[in-house]
């Protein structure tokens, strides 16, 4: 029995000795084996991240005060007093490209501020290039196309933000998408603005935003204050805190945020020559003559409609010239402003925070 159990015995370790042997002659089980092995010592590598240094914010100061203006000069020393690198006198888009190209020292800009004082329906008060047009969508292409703004170098990346500071310049979308490719770089920065106007020197802060709400009259032909603010209630039925007769007759923010009034005009100067036409020059007699003729010709009522100003809130005069007739419109348009306030405890202005979204979109 003893002599069965040994054999036994020898021949189990033979077989389990065979086994192994056969593995380790398997090709498949050395590839297994060689596998496991080298990913138990592959190692990562890593990638060396390169820091990026940011100038410090700047603003250029894109014009300057007439007569007892503030807008400016409050605007300087608001963003003196934070610290702030301030540029004076670089009046057009052109200048402002050329400094930062000059200046930027091989690091990109953190914050481009450029204060401009603007009306929505007028565009900017910032020259295309020295002694160019103003700014408005159509005249701010015609620059890029023609190829006579300067590119802006590698001073900005995609994290930068040119923040301009003008009043409802958010809402005119040809304007800000145009003004984006303004500032074409290797890396397109951020432009950001606000939908609000943008004032500086208040009587009880140096900065804050206030919602308008817009009424056009015919120049020199006001259907006077009352009419006027019965016109602008209808027009803005969902705002209901504001008397429109006392703001229409309040100039400046009494208490903070009082509804108040500025106003502003919009001119339009057409020309058409008859001479290498077949069509005769209209004869008018009157304004409604005019604007007659103009609801008849769809590249002029497309013009208006882009004011958002119907063509009867213009006064309209015309002249001839040989073969040219010239036209010209005039309107006024009144803006009542409401500071935008905080909604609960002390009555202070909402701060304006370029970062909230609420107060600022980004293009």
């Amino acid at each position: 029995m003893k002599t069965l159990l040994k054999k036994s015995a020898i021949l189990f370790s033979f077989i389990i000795a065979l086994t192994l042997c056969l593995q380790c002659d398997n090709p498949e089980s050395k590839k297994e084996s060689n596998t496991k092995v080298i990913a138990e010592n592959s190692t990562p590598i890593s990638e060396e991240v390169k820091e990026i240094v940011y100038q410090k914010p700047i603003v250029f100061i894109a014009g300057f005060d007439k007569g007892n203006e503030t807008f400016y000069s409050t605007a300087r020393k608001y963003f003196k007093e934070k610290g702030l690198k301030v540029v004076d006198g670089q009046y057009s888009l052109e200048e402002i490209i050329l400094w930062l190209n000059e200046n930027g020292k091989q690091h990109p800009y953190s914050e481009i501020h450029i204060v401009n004082k603007s009306n929505p329906y007028k565009g900017m008060n910032l020259e295309t290039v020295v002694r160019g047009d103003k700014i408005n969508a159509q005249t701010l292409r015609r620059t890029i196309t023609q190829g006579t703004l300067p590119k802006l170098r590698n001073v900005v990346n995609s994290n930068s933000k040119i923040i301009f500071h003008a009043s409802g310049l958010i809402e005119n979308n040809d304007l800000i998408n145009t003004l984006k490719d303004a500032f074409h770089a290797k890396e397109n920065p951020k432009v950001i603005a606000s939908p609000y106007h943008t004032i500086f020197g208040g009587k009880f802060s140096n900065h804050y935003l206030a919602k308008p709400y817009y009424v056009f009259y015919p120049t020199a032909n006001s259907p006077g204050k009352m009419d006027l603010s019965k016109e602008i209630a209808k027009k803005y039925p969902e705002e209901t805190e504001i008397d429109w007769y006392d703001a229409l007759n309040n100039e400046e923010e009494r208490y903070v945020g009082e509804a108040y009034t500025t106003q502003f005009t919009i001119p339009i100067l057409w020309e058409f020559d008859f001479h290498n036409t077949d069509n005769e020059m209209p004869k008018f007699t009157s304004q409604d003559q005019v604007m007659d003729w103009i609801d008849a010709h769809d590249e002029l009522t497309a013009e208006l409609k882009k004011l958002k100003v119907p063509v009867d809130k213009f006064r309209w005069n015309w002249t001839t010239k040989n073969s040219k007739l010239i036209i010209r419109g005039r309107t006024s348009g009144l803006c009542v402003l409401k500071p935008l306030v905080k909604p609960y405890g002390d009555l202070k202005h909402i701060k304006p925070d370029t970062n909230n979204k609420r107060l600022y979109g980004m293009k």
